[in-house]
This record gives structure tokens, sequence and C-alpha cells, in this order.
């Protein structure tokens, strides 16, 4: 076994960490305050580049480190940062959340201490970029808010423009909405003046990092269910998550074990936040998905001619509030840079020659309200009856909570700070003179909740989900979400099995059967096409399974289809009429789904469905449409199908951040793979492959089942692995089995941590 002992100022005992043979710490100290220190210490001594490169991100400190070239991207983050009452924001989650952060900063801070001393303990990537990391102060943590899952300011845009450039019918062909609700153009408002150039900084703000250009964050999910003990083996509830998220190198999440007097918990959080927010504490078991509340809204301002520093408001000229701050740059003189704000935010963007301003108002900067903080909640639950009270503190970003508890009760509670918009739904930019206005935001005792329903289970997969109007008291949440699909197909597996257990629910995380697959294919004549590229899809067709396996070349087949030239006939014929002839091509470029992450076929099926009630005419576009999907494959894939396996254009190929950057050093930690991946965008094994790199993007790098009750049954996964230093045997060490739908036990209870324990750590108080 390996031991490692450390004398450290600031702590009040010994704290112990037993690390077990995949990585994961469990960490024990005699007080909460001890604990929270171990973890910020490991998490550094684990993660250290990851928590500094989260840490430089958000706070605009890049250039510092990486050049002149990263000085916009450093004024951007700097315009999200949150700027309000700091006592105000630390009482928003909670009486002891200050001293929690302190507590976990302390740790970090005192791993960076040790590396100052001997400078080996930092991973390869402060020697390859020269620098070393800084102290970190508890309130970075609470401030930093541009690293959340956030989508809606990306769609008001883009609604906007395709209002303007093609009309209403033609929007409703771009994006579904649900509930159903009308969209009109909200008084004031100026469609000329919007463009995609709005949203420049603000995706700095929010986006990756790369070699000098910057990707907009794309869209993420989740899938999570509980089932009830009456419908599984064992009788007790049975707690399932597995996120979607980036994939990453190290993983986005971290499992990990803290006890204490005061609790014992085990699970995965970011590594960048002291707790936990997906697991149990040994009386209940929790776990979250995106719940797509509207938390965002862009406002337009009129400047006034004279003076670009004053916006019209209430019908006054108010000036901007404007601060300076200096970026420190890299072999270069520091640079000051000017941020400005309206009384609703930063502002992104400022057209000059229109005399106009943008600025964000976001829900996510209001106090309380850093991602996932309030997951510290999670900690002292006893109850499901607990979760629920709790949760009225829970803000961002929004969430469907699931839980149950060890007496059998299960729940859901989606809660996000939801604003009340009184004259408008959120789905437009709006003028930004007074007329419209927040109205505060929705009480949480106003979003719905499920407890231990008659069907036995609770789940959800970012679907739309907002209960029947008899159910509750309908208030506005949001009008966008994820496709049905995900969810329909949990449903469907869960309502059909009443003897769930772990195994089950590992089989239904990774699932990779299709339904919109499964419709459309259905429908394929029995009888053969008459041409001949046709009918080769046709029998490939006819015969898959609708399951989007690696191995096989069907699902490629289909994938072609479906978002190629049968998407291209529906979209093409609904436009008919919609739009002039001469601005059909431009039309359909604009309205045709982005395929970046996430796709969605909720109006390709939709208007799949108005199709088949014309069985001739279906038959006729399926044979044209398949033919010329079979046609494209063959061209570039070649007419040998074993070139069109699903593996080879759906890779999981896992980067590390500085990969665009550092990629030429042919470092092999910098990226794993590329290895063939199942699954796609409507599979429950999500695995969305950017279209022009065939690379998974997104996908659930991190899955967990919680047997509650019989805590040492849960199982977990996190790929690549559980450590961020490419030197650690850890850091890549469940690529593999992940790749196989694999997962290792999860261990709670004292003996079986003992019993696979590898390494000891001992951060003891210095002498």
């Amino acid at each position: 076994m390996n031991e490692e002992t450390f004398f450290i100022q600031g702590t009040r005992g010994q704290i112990s960490v037993a690390v077990d043979e995949w990585g994961v710490p469990h960490i024990e100290a005699g007080c909460s305050d001890d604990v929270f220190f171990g973890q910020g210490f490991i998490t550094a001594r684990n993660r250290m580049f990851q928590l500094d490169w989260w840490r430089r991100k958000g706070l605009g400190k890049i250039a510092e480190v990486l050049g002149p070239d990263y000085i916009e991207r450093d004024r951007a983050a700097r315009l999200f940062l949150y700027r309000g009452d700091m006592r105000a924001e630390w009482l928003a989650y909670g009486n002891d959340t200050r001293q929690i952060v302190e507590s976990f900063t302390a740790g970090i801070n005192a791993w960076i201490d040790l590396t100052k001393v001997d400078p080996s303990r930092l991973s390869p990537e402060f020697e390859l970029l020269g620098y070393q990391p800084d102290h970190w102060e508890p309130s970075d943590i609470t401030r930093i808010r541009s690293h959340g899952l956030y989508a809606n300011l990306e769609q008001e845009v883009k609604r906007a423009i395709t209002i303007r450039d093609f009309g209403l019918e033609a929007e409703e062909l771009r994006r579904h909405l649900s509930p159903p609700v009308g969209v009109s153009v909200p008084e004031g408002l100026d469609l000329s003046l919007i463009s995609e150039d709005i949203l420049a900084v603000y995706r700095l703000a929010t986006g990756q990092i790369g070699a000098g250009e910057y990707k907009p964050l794309a869209p993420e999910g989740s899938n999570n269910w509980v089932v009830s003990g009456n419908r599984t083996a064992t009788g007790r509830p049975l707690l399932a998550n597995d996120p979607h998220r980036a994939m990453t190198a190290p993983s986005l999440r971290q499992i990990v074990h803290l006890k204490c007097p005061e609790f014992d918990v085990i699970g995965a959080g970011e590594p960048q936040l002291p707790g936990v927010s997906i697991g149990h504490n040994g009386a209940v078991a929790f776990g979250l998905t995106i719940w797509n509340a509207d938390q965002e809204d862009l406002y337009v301002y009129e400047l006034h001619p004279d003076d670009p520093s004053l916006y019209r408001y209430d019908n006054s000229w108010v000036r901007t509030e404007r601060v300076v701050e200096t970026i420190a740059v890299r072999d270069s003189e520091p640079v000051d840079v000017e941020l400005e704000f309206t009384r609703h935010g930063p502002i992104i963007h400022t057209d000059a020659d229109r005399m106009a301003a943008f600025a964000v108002r976001a829900a996510w900067l209001e106090p309380g309200m850093a991602p996932y903080l309030t997951s510290l909640q999670n900690l002292k639950y006893q109850s499901a009856d607990d979760v629920r009270s709790a949760l009225n503190r829970w803000g961002a970003p929004g969430v469907n909570h699931v839980y149950a508890d060890v007496d059998g009760s299960i729940g859901w509670s989606p809660r996000a700070l939801v604003p009340v918009r009184p004259n408008w739904n959120g789905l437009l930019p709006v003028p930004g003179d007074g007329r419209y206005e927040w109205a505060g935001f929705q009480d949480a005792s106003a979003l719905p909740n499920i407890i231990d329903p008659e069907r036995g289970w609770v789940a959800s997969a970012n679907e739309m989900n907002l209960p029947d109007s008899k159910d509750w008291n309908p208030v506005e949440v949001s009008y966008e979400w994820y496709a049905s699909y995900r969810m329909e197909r949990i449903s469907e597996v869960l309502d059909s099995n009443s003897s769930m257990d772990v195994a089950a629910s590992m089989s239904l995380q990774n699932d990779y059967a299709s339904l919109p697959a499964r419709e459309i294919c259905s429908l394929l004549p029995e009888q053969p096409f008459e041409s001949q590229m046709a009918e080769i899809g046709r029998r490939m067709l006819r015969a898959w399974d609708a399951r989007y396996t690696a191995e096989s070349g069907a699902a490629t087949l289909f994938e072609r289809w479906v978002r190629g030239p049968l998407r291209n006939y529906l979209l093409a014929d609904a436009l008919e009429g919609a739009v002039e002839d001469h601005r059909g091509a431009p039309a359909l470029a604009g309205i045709s789904p982005s395929e970046e992450v996430i796709g969605d076929l909720t109006v390709d099926m939709r208007l799949f469905r108005q199709l088949a009630h014309n069985p001739a005419r279906l038959h006729a576009v399926m044979e044209e449409t398949l033919a010329a999907a079979v046609v494209n494959l063959q061209s570039e894939l070649g007419q040998n199908q074993l070139n069109w396996e699903w593996g080879n254009s759906n890779q999981s190929l896992i980067r590390h951040p500085l990969f665009p950057i550092l990629g030429a050093r042919e470092e092999d930690w910098l990226s794993l793979g590329p290895r063939p991946k199942s699954g796609n965008s409507e599979t429950v094994g999500l695995a969305a492959p950017t279209p022009a790199t065939g690379v998974q993007a997104t996908g659930a790098s991190f899955r967990v089942i919680v047997d509650v009750g019989e805590w040492d049954r849960s199982v977990a996964i996190n790929t690549p692995g559980q450590d961020g230093d490419p030197r650690s045997p850890h850091y890549s060490d469940l690529y593999d089995l992940w790749l196989k739908d694999g997962y290792f036990p999860l261990l709670y209870s004292h003996d079986a941590v003992e019993a696979h324990t590898i390494t000891r750590i001992r951060v003891c108080p210095s002498p």
C-alpha cells in the first residue's frame, strides 16, 4: 500500500484519506471544517491545473499566462462576475456556506504552498506554460458565474433573425415551443438591429478556450430516474443519474467521499466546489438534470445621439456604469479595459452606427446563484421532506431534482430562480426603456412537485415536463426544451419492468434504441423500391433494430438520411408558401437545426407524421430521399458497408483543454482515443457527434446508480479517470471500462472501503 503524510497548518486534527483502487478518495476528519479542508487539499493534489484553469477562465486571468491574444476573452469574463453585496450572497446559500468555502479554499491554498516549496508536485501543464498557480479567495467560488449552463440568449437572437428575415411561419419550423405559445414581436423592438455579432462577447465569456478561437458552450443535458421499492427487485428504492456534459480530460466531475461526525456523504460534484451534488448521504439519495428554465433576457437600448454613455430609460437618459479594470498580460504591459453596465446587466455589444447597445439580464447574476453551490444542502438530509424544504434555496442552474430516502419515499422537485415577466414571454429581445421589467421571481412553492407517485417512479431527461394545468397552477417557466425521445424511452422501460435492479438501470443508462428511427423505419414498405440505391437502403433499415451501436452500418445510413435528404425535403416542402420562392434556399439554411452537439428531430418528426397521412406520397418521398442518402454515403465512405459502421462516424476522442494550444507537442495525455462509440442524440445512452469531425462532443462522462439502503451495492463510472495529473495512474484508468459501458462499485461502508484501499494519505496539523 502506498502511504503519504503531510504536516499542514490550518487543520484542527488529523485528516485521513483512503484512496480505493478506482481512484475515489474517502476523506474522513473529526469535524466538518477539517473534512472540507481535506477535500480542497486532495482535490488540489489531484487536479490542480483543472482548478486553476477554471479560476482563471472565470475571473478573466488567462492573458496573464497566455499573452495578449486573450485580453478580450478576459474582459468578457469579467463582465459576468457577480458584483453584488457579498453578505447577501453568502446568506443566500445557507448559514454555514461561507465557513465551508473558507475551509475548502484554505485546503487548496495549503497544497499550493507545498508546490511553492517543491514545484515537482505541480502537474506538467504548469511547466509547459511556465507559471505557478495563485492562491484562492473564498469569494472566487461565488463570484464566478460564467461556467453555468445557459442557452436562452442564443435562441432569442436566432428567433429574432429568423422572424425578421423569413417570417413567423419559418420560425415555427425552426424551433418547437412547448407549452404551445404565440410568438409576437415586442412593441418597440427594431428587429433590424439584431445580428449574430451581438453575442460575440457573451460567447467569449461562456465558451471554451482554444488556440486564439472561442467556441460557445454546447447544449448539454442529463437523464435521471428514481424507482420506488414496490417496483424494484429488492423492495428498496433505486436512483440513477447520468449527466451529459462536455467530454474532457480530466473529467468534468470528481467522485469523493466526505465523512465527519456531522455527515457521511459520497458522490460527484464539480472539482472547484465543496460538497457533493449527485450521490447519497446514508439516509437520502439525490440526483439532478437540467431543467430549462428561462433565466436570461437580452435588452436593446437607444443611445443618446450626442453621448453614447447615456441610454434611454423611462423617458429620461441614464448614464451607464463604467468600471475600469487592469488585465495582467504575459510578456507585455498590463492593459486597462472598460466594462459597462446598465440597470439590467453587462453591455455585451454597442452598435455605434445605429446608436444602440445590448445588455444581458440574467437570474444567475443574482445573489445565491453560483452554479451548484446550493448542493451543500445535500449533506445533512435525513428524509425526502428535508430535500423539498432545502430546495427552496435552489437557484442556478435550473434543475430537475430527484431523490429517495431509506424509508422508501421518492420525489421530483424541479427548481430554479424563474423571473416573472408580466407583459412578455422571454422568447425575443426587448427594449431596455423600462417597458419590459421583471416583477420579481416565482416563489419556489409555485413550482411543481411529485411525491410518491402511483406509477412507482419519477424521471427526467430535459424534456418539457410541466404538469397538466389540472395538476398545478401553471406559471411561465420556459417554452424551450430538449426533445422528448430519451424520456419516452426511459418511460417505456420503467413502465415495462416491475422488478428494476442495478443491472437493469446500468442497461438503461447505456440504451442505444432510437425511437425516431424505430418509428420512421417501421413505415418503410415491405415491397422493394424500384430505385436500386433506395432498395439498398430499404433492406438495411428494414433489418435494423433501430439501435445506434458502434458496429451498425444502418445507424450511419439512417443518421445521414434523416438529418440530410429527408430533413431537407420536409422543411423545404413546409416552407412552400411561407416564403417567396427565391428565398427558399436561404430560409432552409436558416431554420435547419444546428447539429453541433445535441440535435433536435422534434420538428422533423412532426412534419414526417403529417406526411405519413398520405401513404402514396410517403412512399415516393422515402424512395427519393433514401436513394439520395445512399448515394451520398457511398460517395463519402465507399460501397463497402463495413466502412459505414456508426463507430467510424461517432468516435470518442477525449482531449485536455490545452490540446488546441499544446497539441503540437504530441504529449499522449493531451488526447485519448479516437475509439468507436455507440449512441446518438436521441438515445438514452447519449453520445452526440459533431458532424464536421465525427467526434463525440457531449455525453455521460459520469454515471451513478444508487441502491438506497444497501449503499455498497451502488455503482459508478467517471471517465477517463478520477485524477487530473497525467502522471497519476488514475488519470485515464477508467476510460476502457467506460467504453465497454462498465461501472465500478461505489463503496461506502468502512469495511468495504478498507478492503479496496490502495493508497493512504494523512494530513496532520503542523507541529
